[in-house]
């Protein structure tokens, strides 16, 4: 499964970097010879995966920090606090392009799959629903 990942994590880089190299114009497409793309070897053997369906994103000037947790209680506010398990900090040139690769990978599931709500009240089962007033 690991592979699986890898693949698609390099698949975006490439689309990315490809979508970005691509000059916009058509003199300038005429007049830049076309490039090739790089590909970058990964090594994920020691990468560990870890669940999250919260996330909070601070940040400074000069960097964006993007904390990861589990949410126990999804609907509503919960009643504990939520506990940070993984924190990343990237620059904003990298959070631009993890932007685009989520951008991608979001919109390729989507067409696939339907448009994703993520306002869970209007996913909930009317059944839920009433439990939860």
């Amino acid at each position: 499964m690991a592979d699986d990942n890898t693949t698609e994590s390099e698949e975006n880089a490439t689309a990315t970097a490809t979508a970005t190299a691509e000059p916009t114009s058509p003199a300038a497409k005429a007049q830049t010879p076309p490039q090739q793309v790089a590909q970058v070897q990964v090594e994920d053997r020691d990468a560990l995966a870890t669940y999250a369906n919260f996330c909070r994103v601070t940040g400074s000037p000069e960097e964006l920090i993007i904390d990861f947790g589990l949410n126990p209680q999804p609907i509503g506010v919960p009643k504990d606090p939520i506990q940070v398990k993984q924190r990343i900090i990237v620059n904003f040139f990298t959070a631009k392009r993890l932007l685009a690769a989520l951008q991608m990978s979001v919109a390729r599931h989507e067409s696939v799959f339907g448009v994703l709500e993520t306002d869970i009240n209007k996913r909930v089962r009317p059944g839920l629903q009433q439990q939860q007033k």
